[in-house]
């Protein structure tokens, strides 16, 4: 079996695994080994995760990153495999690739960790052994720290076009109590990541979304967000699955309350029903680690 480094490249930490994978078989892979560390600055963070893969291993056929961005994903590029515009400190124009291509000079695919998470939810998740017609689409939205999505068509391909999808920056409705607040986004504020990712709940309201009472209003009001935004996808891709993950998605009860909210958006409309739509990752907290090698695959 060949061996792959998974590197997951998130905002706040760095998830590393190992798996050792034979795609011949057709069954879920396992992660070998597993470590996280925080991310700092791009000096130290990468030099860090080349470290503990290479004290993990002796050599590696390929290296899977994916990463939060944005990101040039862009061959011919002169700075493919750098992450480009984003608004996390120090990581604008940060070369993702080099050091992992210098120091085990195998094949290094990088992607965003929302596409690499699409992709091993369509092939092992909560998107694969769908019956007929598109049943395979699917659509992987995460909704934490940021929000982003990624989306992997019925034939097996991702979404491209001049760049990677930027799902959370959809420009959103305002729900009705929640007009006072401007948004967190630093780049459109009231975008979809600028109401319903964790920092802008925490700048309402002080505190996570699972660290509120059960009554309190937030509850709703991320839950009708992401429900409008459900009905814009299925406008859009018409996805089997959409496939919701990140730490805002860990509070109790949102998951149920998002297919509600989406329900009453899109007033019969759509096709299918969002109980069945609307899921949680297949692939639990693997989405992630998983998504990077499916991008090596």
């Amino acid at each position: 079996m060949a061996r792959y480094g998974l590197i997951e490249a998130g905002g706040t930490k760095f998830v590393l695994g190992i798996s050792e994978y034979d795609p011949a078989t057709g069954a879920a892979p396992q992660i070998a080994a597993r470590h996280q560390i925080p991310t700092t600055t791009p000096a130290e963070t990468l030099s860090a995760a080349v470290a503990w893969l290479r004290e993990a291993a002796p050599a590696y056929d390929a290296i899977g990153i994916a990463s939060f961005g944005p990101l040039e994903l862009d061959r011919a590029a002169h700075n493919w495999g750098h992450v480009t515009a984003t608004p996390k400190p120090h990581w604008t124009n940060a070369d993702l690739v080099g050091p992992f291509a210098q120091a085990f000079g195998c094949p290094i695919a990088v992607d965003t960790d929302v596409n690499g998470a699409a992709l091993a939810e369509a092939r092992w998740g909560a998107g694969s052994g769908g019956a007929g017609v598109g049943a395979n689409s699917t659509l992987y939205l995460t909704v934490g720290t940021g929000v982003g999505g990624g989306f992997v068509t019925a034939e097996g391909a991702l979404l491209r076009g001049l760049s990677h999808p930027e799902m959370g920056h959809i420009r959103m409705p305002r729900h009705k109590d929640d007009t006072d607040f401007a948004g967190a986004c630093p780049f459109h504020g009231n975008c979809l990541e600028g109401v319903a990712a964790g920092p802008s709940i925490i700048a309402r309201w002080g505190q996570s979304l699972s660290k509120l009472g059960p009554d309190h209003p937030g509850h709703a009001i991320i839950a009708w967000y992401l429900g409008q935004a459900m009905c814009s996808f299925q406008a859009v891709m018409a996805p089997a699955r959409i496939v919701l993950g990140g730490g805002v998605m860990g509070t109790p009860g949102l998951i149920e309350a998002v297919r509600c909210a989406a329900t009453a958006s899109g007033a019969g409309y759509f096709v299918g029903d969002p109980a069945q739509i609307i899921v949680a990752p297949g692939l639990g907290g693997n989405s992630g680690l998983l998504g990077a090698l499916a991008l090596t695959l």
